[in-house]
């Protein structure tokens, strides 16, 4: 995983953190690439490059190297490139060889896949990669073609869509190569099939990249003209860019790791803390600092438009000031140094009293969160709670700083109290909503 599967990964967690608490039936499936073209790649880098020990210490980044390798090989070399499609080939026909490696392959990655997504704390249903659906292609390309949806055009089968004004002028949707081989597309509807048949589904969301609009275009058409009609969505996002305002890459022009920016994050953020509260245990800290390295990560994407490119900026992320996980973490932890000064948990207390403007402005911002979560939905903007979130962490922070708590007696306190409580909640549940835990120190 590069750093650009942060978008799709913390886009798709929070939408689905937030249909459930709003009370929809979710499943999580992650349609990972483990088949197809690259496998080729890696089997020949298997056979020819691989490195066993550098494999046992760390299978991921081996499986990484010899993918690199061969990739740039068979950029100069034919040769090489014949022996990876021969590779696939082989795969694709169920050589038991080309089976083995490619399982091993698959259980080193998910392994790997699974070690980063433990530490993002996000969870799935089912995996169900491409290659769960290679028996049903063929019975699904005759179909269409016996349904007259899908036709022979130089030797492949494709969908047209002559009759579709913005899809007209555009290639068709390749079902199968003239080789016989299968793509996307077919893996694609293959995959709608079965998650109609099989979840029920009454709506099916993908959140990927821009770029991947005509290929969902079509396939929503085309899923149409097969009589079937759930809700299909297809939620795009922007891209990661450096300072420079290119696509993010190290110096060497590979692409970042994103196990590589999580370690980064958490490192930067337990400097932050032995700097700011060095009197912490070492326990304490590194939990404050995985929590908001990790926060600061995600509320960086999430904070904005999902469409927006944006820039990578460790400096703006961690910044204790402005709208970020940090600011509004801190926030959060201001609510609950109040009961620890107070040495006892919230419990309602008599009248409530609201005199002050920071009180009403507060009150009002609270009153805002039933109206905010569902909106975030109609057009699948979790910048919209971050927004919000941002909004209530600086009411609270002014109403800190005009209104005193401890200090006050009577219905003004308990007012206050109750305040600083209902901000704690509403600030917890709405970062648990963007995959954001929170610590009751920092």
């Amino acid at each position: 995983m590069h750093v650009g599967h942060i978008r799709s990964t913390i886009i798709g967690d929070c939408l689905a953190r937030i249909a459930t608490f709003l009370g929809h039936q979710v499943i999580r499936d992650n349609h990972i690439g483990d088949w197809g073209t690259q496998f080729g790649m890696i089997l020949w880098g298997w056979k020819n490059l691989l490195d066993e020990s550098a494999l046992r210490d760390d299978p991921v980044a081996e499986l990484l190297r010899i993918y690199r390798e061969v990739n740039d090989r068979a950029k100069k070399d034919e040769q090489v490139r014949a022996a990876c499609k021969s590779e696939l080939v082989q795969l694709q026909g169920g050589d038991a060889d080309n089976l083995a490696i490619w399982e091993k392959c698959v259980q080193m990655s998910r392994q790997g896949l699974q070690k980063i997504y433990d530490r993002l704390d996000v969870s799935f249903d089912y995996w169900l990669g491409e290659s769960f659906y290679n028996s049903q292609l063929e019975p699904l390309v005759e179909e269409l073609l016996k349904e007259g949806i899908a036709e022979e055009s130089e030797g492949a089968i494709c969908v047209f869509f002559r009759d579709v004004e913005k899809l007209a002028d555009q290639p068709p949707a390749l079902i199968r190569k003239s080789d016989g081989g299968f793509l996307y597309a077919s893996t694609d509807l293959a995959t709608i099939d079965y998650r109609l048949k099989e979840f029920h589904a009454d709506a099916i969301w993908y959140v990927v990249g821009a770029p991947q609009q005509l290929h969902f275009d079509q396939i929503f058409l085309t899923t149409r003209k097969r009589g079937q009609h759930p809700e299909l969505e297809f939620i795009p996002f922007g891209s990661i860019l450096g300072k420079d305002r290119k696509m993010l890459r190290t110096r060497s022009g590979d692409t970042v790791q994103l196990a590589d920016v999580l370690d980064e994050a958490v490192e930067r953020s337990l400097e932050l803390v032995k700097e700011k509260s060095p009197d912490l245990s070492q326990e304490e800290k590194q939990e404050i600092a995985e929590a908001i390295g990790i926060g600061a990560v995600k509320y960086a994407e999430l904070s904005q438009h999902r469409m927006t490119d944006y820039i990578f900026d460790w400096y703006v992320m961690l910044s204790l000031k402005g709208n970020t996980a940090p600011y509004l973490i801190n926030a959060y932890v201001r609510t609950r140094a109040i009961f620890r000064r107070l040495g006892k948990d919230f419990e309602r207390g008599g009248g409530i009293r609201i005199r002050e403007p920071a009180e009403k402005a507060l009150l009002l911002k609270l009153a805002q969160f039933a109206e905010v979560v569902p909106a975030v939905l109609h057009d699948f903007r979790p910048n919209t709670l971050a927004g919000y979130l941002y909004e209530l962490a600086t009411d609270y922070h002014k109403f800190w700083e005009a209104c005193p708590v401890l200090k006050s007696d009577g219905a003004t306190r308990d007012t206050r109290l109750m305040l600083c409580e209902l901000t704690g909640r509403v600030l917890q549940c709405g970062l648990g909503l963007l995959g954001i835990r929170t610590v009751g120190k920092m």
